[in-house]
């Protein structure tokens, strides 16, 4: 929605947060989620200094044009807008709308949970996963809840927007709690008594060995991630 723009990208520049320089990150050095490449776009021959000093004004031009404007985010439906904006900041609007087109469908708020669960499935395969990956998830987890709440809000009333956010809230409980005992017994289930270890081939005891820590391991893994939307949908609950 047209404007739902100047949120959007307050919510998305809070994620961002300012000056950040790591020699991980493939985008290379970022003020407010902004790289000195895309600065040089509107700014020819822009130095470090100048992307750290980056005026308002030009954080806002950037962000409408290289990204709200190429994901049609005046024409998205609220809390969706938010989710594929965010998405695009993070990842190109190609990866963001790609990746839209492939969940939307239905109910708004389901599409903004559809395209987060997405998004973060995709995030997983990064090779910069284990440097980034917990900043991510907590931060997907965040988008979906205002996306949610966003796009609840633009069709129920207030009170039924908190019921729904706080019913999200303890879904999202309730499977961290089953992941989270599922991966504990899928880890510990796969020893094998010395006289069963015996009788199995070599090969055969650490396949059977290496698909129970790799089940487990995933298990504990959505059981983590789901903590964290049950915190984010609380918290959205709360603020309302």
């Amino acid at each position: 929605m047209r404007e739902n723009f100047p949120k959007s990208l307050n919510v998305t520049l809070s994620e961002e947060g300012g000056w950040a320089d790591h020699p991980k990150d493939p985008g290379g050095a970022t003020m407010k989620g902004v790289t000195l490449t895309t600065l040089r776009r509107f700014k020819p021959n822009a130095t470090k200094t100048d992307l750290r000093k980056i005026s308002d004004t030009m954080l806002q031009k950037i962000y409408r044009t290289d990204y709200w404007d190429k994901v049609h985010g005046d024409r998205l439906a609220a809390g969706v807008d938010l989710a594929t904006f965010d998405y695009a900041v993070n990842s190109g609007p190609g990866a963001a709308w790609k990746s839209l087109t492939a969940v939307a469908g239905g109910e708004d708020h389901v599409t903004v949970k559809r395209l987060c669960a997405r998004r973060l499935s995709i995030y997983r395969t990064f090779r910069h996963w284990s440097t980034f990956g917990k900043g991510w998830t907590n931060r997907i987890a965040r988008i979906e809840a205002k996306g949610v709440a966003w796009a609840l809000a633009a069709a129920q009333d207030a009170p039924t927007v908190k019921q729904g956010l706080e019913d999200e809230a303890k879904a999202a409980g309730s499977k961290a709690k089953q992941q989270g005992a599922g991966g504990a017994a899928t880890g510990g289930s796969t020893a094998l008594s010395p006289e069963a270890a015996d009788q199995v081939a070599g090969w055969i005891l650490g396949g059977i060995i290496l698909a129970g820590v790799m089940i487990g391991g995933w298990l504990l893994w959505r059981a983590h991630v789901n903590r964290q939307r049950r915190k984010a949908y609380e918290a959205e609950a709360a603020a309302q």
